[in-house]
């Protein structure tokens, strides 16, 4: 697979013949940015055409829309006689939440309190207590002890809206409070989440698209190759949130490169977002 310039990142995501587990998502959010103002709809052609650009080839976007289907994220459908995927009803609901997420993510101050999460599932539902989980962690939720969760108190209403959407309020119960004793706090936060990893990922992210930001900051970049960078980046990007709560800044590590990062992205996403469009809307709108 031969890289454009610009695309490392893409090339980075999609490995040998697309059948990197990165493949789907960043179809998702192609279908995020995109399909949402096309009546939630994207032809065959125009997904394998945008694939393309960033070195993906369409056997492989075959392959991973097929695994989204399974998933109920995306379905076949035909409209005009041609034919496409649409995105699914539940899928349209989590990607509107992942907006707030990702474009208006807040901060959490010290007063803010804490949210607590506890729950019982019975041995007869793993199932239940595995959907439980994870939808924790997708929400940044770290583990104080054994089926006790915690989280900022700023997500609280995003936490009620999630475990009510996925239909597992009858296993928790949710509070909201302070920290009221003992130890210090900071190193507990610590203990509940791995900074360490999250760290990471925002070091990797800063390496990663520094450089591309110097360049677009030099002038304007070319529609299809702001939309070689956006879409991975993006892609990139968007599984922070979810890892990073928006714990308080008092309880992070000094220097925390979270915010850093943060301001890379809305930067990046400002600067490369029009003409990324620009070309994926051509392309979706092409005849050819």
């Amino acid at each position: 697979m031969t890289a454009r310039a610009g695309s490392s990142s893409s090339s980075a995501a999609v490995g040998a013949g697309g059948r990197d587990s990165r493949l789907g998502p960043l179809i998702i959010t192609l279908f995020a940015l995109y399909a949402r103002g096309e009546q939630d709809w994207l032809s065959v052609a125009s997904v394998i055409r945008l694939m393309a650009d960033l070195g993906v080839e369409g056997q492989a976007v075959r392959s991973a829309v097929s695994r989204l289907k399974r998933r109920g994220v995306l379905h076949g459908e035909r409209r005009g006689g041609v034919a496409g995927y649409a995105v699914s009803e539940g899928t349209l609901e989590v990607l509107a939440e992942g907006d707030v997420r990702i474009f208006e993510r807040s901060r959490a101050a010290a007063d803010d309190g804490w949210l607590v999460v506890v729950f019982s599932v019975p041995e007869s539902e793993r199932d239940r207590r595995h959907a439980l989980r994870t939808a924790l962690t997708r929400l940044g939720f770290g583990t104080a002890a054994p089926g006790v969760w915690v989280a900022p108190g700023i997500l609280a209403e995003e936490t009620r809206r999630t475990l009510r959407r996925l239909e597992l309020t009858p296993y928790v119960d949710v509070f909201t409070g302070d920290h009221f004793a003992f130890g210090d706090l900071s190193a507990k936060v610590r203990a509940w989440w791995d900074l360490d990893e999250l760290a990471a990922l925002y070091t990797d992210f800063l390496a990663r698209y520094r450089p591309v930001s110097e360049r677009a900051a030099t002038g304007a970049v070319p529609p299809r190759e702001a939309f070689g960078i956006h879409l991975p980046m993006l892609t990139e990007w968007r599984r922070l949130p979810y890892r990073d709560p928006g714990l308080p800044l008092s309880l992070l590590p000094p220097g925390w490169e979270g915010e850093t990062a943060g301001a890379l992205f809305a930067d990046l996403d400002r600067t490369l977002r029009e003409p990324a469009r620009e070309h994926a809307l051509a392309v979706i709108h092409s005849r050819a």
